[in-house]
């Protein structure tokens, strides 16, 4: 539901935007104004053409023209015919420039802003603390950042539409009133009549449309990413019928919604077409029994009528159509609002910070944690020290906080209360990046974009700045380097998505060869492991005892086997350190 009015939200969307963009858009505004002119200009031009083709002698007892008459030296009535014909078109050519014109420029200037908008989103989206992260659904976040595109067509181009069909019709008007008041206010009001009441007849249809056109997107985009995303359990199950079927039920929602939305907003355009050639016809009478010379005196105003009419129904029907698909994306604008209000930390717009060297030893003092004030505790009063160059396993059922502990060592979640001590300086927010730099994380399943090795090494980095000398002695570390080395492309080979083209063992030691590209001092494994068969293990674990004494590395470890030849195992049970020993003192 709609929390706020369209006007206020579009009111908060414009704090939003770029000083830059904000003065483009007066320029597009003075575009407008320009328009209107030209508009104006070439039915005012039709008086006097149809003037001079129905009655020329007319055109020499004009007070206003007489001037013009005269200084350019016309004696006949038939000699003004052709100018007068060059300056219609010439009007006419220009309004319809005018009008590509600010076609363009709203085209233009909206895509630009839409653009702004979106990188602001995605940008706000990926500052974001890791909680907020694990807290979402990965189509929740996905359709934030589109929406952002969304907003384009949605509410960007139609409010800048809307406000140069008011401003052309505006103009219009002015010009048609000071030639027939009665006629023109007659008009204009039948029809805004019309279109108000149609407005205020399907204003809350549009509402709850576009309330499930979001809704419904979001439940598209998550069925086709979970079917995509679980796709080897769904062919091996033949479950594909199920998620086809929650797709369709969303789609189809999506499309009906979609579907009466549109009629909703073109359809007032017939009825007004049908009003409107009825209005002439009636014009035409009146206009006839009301002049002297009949049908004849009556063209030149008849014709600026009818050529005015045909500009300002469009513009009516512009208008309409823009506020209803507004109206039908107020729920889209209030999305984006949300990510753009998020908070950006303090350090989103600072250079990165130099690397905090790690000297002596990591403390955990008095930590606790829940992810939510009122939740269970997750970590309940820890205390342990790890000094530098050691290695840590960390092993205990599922749901003990193994992994909980280690984000918060990596500064990912905070504590809820105790402290996180770096040669001996507590972890807070202003030095969170410089330790950040000393890190690097191996998870079970190690992220790879659908790139070359090299670029999955180094991570983040633009292919032209990536320090290939760093990068091989990375992946000889990780004893990656001559499997590499032997495939055709070598480090240029792509991976494919997911890293779909390699082994478990070898995506394992990509994960540390990244790190080790990083020039990480403090390594943290993450059950990195525990879905590698005994071999595989077996080989990458040679390749993490082989790093060297000078990395300190933290382990989660499904099988007991993995930590046997840690410096130091921790047992946690229930959120708290149950024992501490090597291997020999808690299982020999």
């Amino acid at each position: 539901m709609q929390n706020k009015p369209l006007f206020q939200e579009l009111k908060e969307l414009w704090r939003f935007i770029s000083a830059r963009r904000k003065g483009h858009i007066g320029l597009l505004f003075v575009a407008i104004v320009f328009a209107s002119l030209a508009e104006v200009l070439s039915i005012g031009a039709v008086v006097p053409f149809l003037a001079a083709l129905t009655a020329p002698e007319t055109i020499f007892e004009n007070e206003t023209l007489r001037p013009a008459i005269k200084y350019l030296g016309f004696q006949k009535a038939q000699e003004i015919v052709l100018p007068l014909t060059l300056v219609f078109v010439g009007a006419a050519m220009g309004a319809g420039g005018a009008r590509l014109l600010l076609l363009w420029l709203n085209t233009r200037l909206s895509h630009a802003i839409g653009e702004e908008l979106g990188i602001e989103v995605y940008r706000k989206t990926l500052f974001q603390p890791y909680r907020v992260h694990i807290s979402k659904n990965s189509s929740e976040i996905l359709n934030g950042v589109g929406r952002a595109k969304a907003l384009i067509a949605w509410t960007i181009q139609p409010i800048f539409s809307m406000f140069a069909g008011v401003m052309i019709i505006l103009s219009i008007l002015s010009f048609l009133v000071a030639l027939d008041p009665v006629v023109s206010l007659s008009a204009i009001g039948g029809f805004g009549l019309v279109y108000g009441l149609i407005g205020l007849r399907i204003r809350k249809r549009l509402e709850r449309n576009g309330e499930i056109l979001a809704e419904e997107s979001v439940k598209v985009t998550k069925a086709m990413y979970e079917g995509l995303g679980g796709i080897r359990d769904i062919l091996l199950d033949g479950i594909q019928d199920v998620y086809c079927d929650i797709y369709r039920n969303s789609d189809r929602k999506l499309n009906r919604a979609s579907v009466q939305n549109n009629f909703l907003s073109g359809s007032p355009r017939s009825i007004i077409e049908t009003i409107g050639m009825v209005l002439m016809a009636g014009f035409a009478y009146y206009l006839f029994r009301e002049s002297k010379d009949g049908l004849l005196g009556a063209l030149p105003l008849l014709g600026s009528l009818a050529l005015g009419a045909q500009r300002i129904l469009p513009a009516l029907q512009i208008g309409f159509s823009s506020w209803s698909t507004m109206k039908s994306g107020q729920a889209y604008l209030t999305d984006v609002l949300q990510y753009l209000r998020l908070p950006l930390p303090s350090h989103a717009n600072e250079s990165p910070p130099p690397r905090r060297e790690f000297q002596n030893s990591i403390r955990i003092e008095n930590l606790s944690f829940k992810y939510d004030a009122d939740g269970p505790l997750i970590l309940d009063y820890l205390n342990l020290s790890i000094p530098r160059g050691a290695r840590v396993g960390f092993v205990g059922e599922t749901g003990s906080g193994k992994s909980t502990l280690l984000d918060i060592i990596m500064a990912l979640l905070e504590p809820s209360s105790g402290a996180i001590l770096v040669d001996d300086e507590p972890i807070r927010a202003e030095n969170v990046r410089s330790w950040q730099a000393n890190i690097g994380h191996v998870p079970q399943s190690i992220y790879l974009s659908d790139t070359t090795i090299a670029e999955n090494i180094a991570f983040g980095v633009p292919r032209d700045e990536i320090d290939f000398e760093r990068m091989r002695t990375a992946a000889a570390r990780a004893q990656i380097a001559k499997h590499v080395e032997g495939l055709r492309l070598g480090y240029d080979t792509v991976v494919g998505e997911r890293g779909v083209r390699l082994s478990g063992g070898q995506r394992q030691r990509i994960g540390i060869a990244r790190s080790l590209y990083k020039q990480a001092s403090v390594l943290i494994f993450d059950e990195a492991t525990s879905a590698l068969d005994n071999e595989t293990e077996k080989a990458v674990m040679e390749a993490i005892e082989g790093l060297g004494e000078d990395l300190t590395i933290l382990m989660i470890a499904h099988r007991i086997s993995t930590v046997q030849k840690c410096d130091m195992i921790v047992e946690l049970k229930n959120g708290r350190i149950q024992r501490i020993g090597n291997y020999q003192e808690l299982f020999a």
